[in-house]
């Protein structure tokens, strides 16, 4: 493939603060401004995102969504002489097959996996998109041949999302299981398959079932949810896995059976892996769930994923707007029990919380009346194609009318009917929280799966999360919603189901507003600055739910950028610490050494749980660039210089 002219306009998510970053730095200590809060001390945030590391074709099919995992962190290193808080910083690329393949072969230009925007193009030809997937298969089965320097065994690229659960800090992505990191450092450890990672020792308990189980299949069903739920009291880790084959959705309980204090396991474990949920015909895109007390909710949305697309000459991605959104809820432990509840069609990318409304008298632990969700719901799939600079499909007109909607992007409530006495499933109450964009939900861990007060998020003013052509999604702004106070007004008075709002202001409106006791706060970015997905660190011993802060990147393009937009050569980005409860004051920030391009999602890892992560024999390393070589043999020297030309073919 020809390199792109340099007159070539770049794409969206390749330019600005999107661009990728090359430059790897160990823990590097940074200056700040303010006053650190204890609480981080010893803790350390860390945000996952996606950084292409075969770039050159800036021209080429490219999704917000694509790109090698890499993780951007802060340490926040306690000195125990001074007292003082010295925060550090670190990138690392993730090393998992498909970059370790990428950069042992230096004669690819593009990367190996094909952009989701190639799949999702709606005027991409069928040859097309046949030929990128046969590339990529060429390109796997070449990995395993001599002359590689690493096998490509699983696809994932781990560069959606990060969470700490049973001793391991564990990087995501739905198409491949977990990876484990070491930290402080964001070393690479290996893949986890719900048991063990590569690069522990290994223990006899381990033996059976492992995510994805056994069969032709089993590396397909291995792929896990990249948004994975942890329980807060029983510490379980509940997650799905998607996959293309019947019945296409399974799902897994690890429990939690490591002890931080003794660094050992305590007891066997008793988890329960690959057990399949009925009721759904075909693949999906389904990219998140949620999970209260006692109930699971899975989301078979009219968004598919399906390479079988294909063969109906349609996108291996694509959305029926003339489709149905169904939720399927069933108690944690008995996936074979789930109810169905079917509504008007709809995107959901990231879930806020969800929650039981307990039988009267009881606790909300047992029997429940009903399971709550609350989720940010698209009104198309306009995202998915805008993310990766595409104009979405024309739309289609005869779409019934109960089923038309703005487009929009809000935080939205559902109600499902649970009590026995309901002789079918209804949603009781389904309608937004509010008007403004909302986006990248974030909570207080520990009130996760309960009736949480306040879901933090981002929101965008001018635009909206599915942004024209040939723009950037750039968040502008941070919310606090107060959805208990949202939710019981709209029970008082319900607004129209499926299509009404509780507080129709927009942002401004709430921006100006003088009310102490309102529901709805936003940190308003300074104007050029943007900022990315925030994370809630709890104070210690607060008196609210909301005592704590915020942590979130952030970056300033006036002074950081061009006037023609392009990036400076010493671009930087920094990282505040904002008061959660007032969602005024900026307590820190921290000037970190080098840019942080905008991501996906990160986490908190606290000190207690850094210093207990469970031993690590060996991590993962980049093997040497030189090619492999033999005895130099003809036959040797033959079938490389075959494999020479292949790669540059396919390159």
């Amino acid at each position: 493939m020809k390199q792109a002219a340099s007159t070539e306009k770049k794409h969206p998510y390749l330019s600005g603060n999107f661009t990728p970053v090359q430059t790897i730095l160990p823990l590097t200590p940074c200056s700040h401004t303010g006053s650190i809060p204890n609480e981080l001390a010893g803790g350390e945030y860390v945000r996952n995102g996606g950084n292409p590391v075969t770039n050159q074709t800036l021209g080429r099919d490219a999704h917000w969504f694509d790109g090698d995992g890499m993780l951007s962190g802060v340490l926040f290193r306690r000195s125990e002489k001074t007292g003082t808080i010295q925060p550090e910083f670190a990138n690392q690329y993730i090393l998992t097959d498909v970059y370790i393949a990428a950069k042992t072969s230096p004669r690819l230009n593009t990367p190996i996996l094909p952009s989701i925007a190639t799949l999702v193009n709606p005027i991409s030809r069928l040859i097309a998109i046949i030929l990128r997937i046969f590339r990529t298969i060429a390109l796997v089965i070449l990995s395993h041949l001599p002359g590689s320097q690493q096998a490509i065994k699983k696809i994932s690229v781990a560069n959606t999302a990060f969470y700490y659960h049973d001793g391991r800090a564990l990087a995501t992505c739905e198409s491949g299981p977990p990876m484990r990191i070491g930290l402080p450092g964001l070393d690479t450890v290996g893949w986890y398959n719900g048991k063990s990672a590569e690069g522990e020792r290994k223990h006899e308990q381990e033996s059976g079932p492992t995510f994805g189980g056994f069969g032709i299949f089993g590396w397909m069903r291995e792929w896990a949810t990249a948004h994975p739920r942890i329980d807060p009291n029983t510490k379980e880790l509940l997650l799905y896995h998607s996959c293309f084959v019947p019945p296409f959705i399974h799902y897994s309980i690890v429990k939690s059976t490591f002890d931080m204090g003794s660094g050992k396991d305590i007891g066997a474990p008793t988890h329960m892996l690959n057990q399949p949920v009925p009721g759904i015909k075909s693949a999906k895109m389904m990219h998140d769930f949620g999970v209260s007390r006692t109930h699971t909710i899975i989301m078979d949305l009219p968004l598919s994923l399906d390479p079988l697309n294909l063969a109906k000459n349609k996108p291996v991605v694509a959305y029926d707007a003339k489709g149905r959104s169904r939720f399927g809820v069933f108690p944690r432990y008995q996936p074979q029990e789930i109810r169905w509840f079917e509504t008007n069609p709809c995107c959901i990318f990231h879930t806020a919380n969800s929650w039981n409304t307990p039988i009267r008298g009881q606790t909300p632990t047992f029997d429940t009346d009903s399971v709550n969700l609350l989720c940010c719901r698209l009104t198309s799939a306009t995202l998915v194609f805008s993310a990766g600079n595409l104009a979405p499909p024309p739309p289609i007109y005869d779409v019934p009318i109960d089923q038309q909607e703005v487009e929009q992007c809000r935080l939205y409530y559902y109600q499902f009917e649970l009590s026995k006495s309901a002789d079918k499933n209804i949603i009781l109450h389904q309608w937004a929280l509010a008007a403004i964009p909302f986006e990248f939900p974030t909570l207080r861990d520990s009130v996760s799966m309960s009736a949480a007060k306040f879901i933090y998020g981002c929101s965008v003013i001018g635009t909206s999360f599915g942004a024209a052509l040939g723009r950037a999604v750039k968040i502008n702004s941070l919310v606090k919603m107060d959805v208990e106070t949202l939710i019981a007004r709209g029970k008082r008075d319900p607004p129209t189901p499926i299509t009404g709002c509780i507080d129709n202001r927009d942002i401004h409106t709430i921006v100006a507003s003088k009310d102490a006791h309102d529901p709805i706060k936003v940190f308003m970015m300074p104007e050029g600055w943007y900022t990315q997905e925030p994370r809630f660190v709890p104070r210690e011993n607060g008196t609210s739910e909301d005592d704590g802060w915020l942590l979130a990147y952030v970056f300033d393009e006036r002074s950081q950028l061009t006037v023609e937009g392009e990036l400076k050569e010493d671009a930087k980005s920094e990282l505040w610490v904002i008061n959660a409860k007032t969602m005024t004051d900026v307590v820190a920030k921290i000037q970190l050494p080098q840019r942080v391009p905008y991501g996906l999602h990160g986490n908190w890892i606290s000190e207690r749980e850094i210093e207990g992560q469970r031993p690590i024999e060996r991590l993962r390393s980049m093997p040497s660039l030189q090619e492999a070589s033999s005895d130099g043999s003809f036959g040797w020297r033959k079938w490389m210089a075959t494999r020479r030309f292949l790669e540059t073919h396919l390159g």
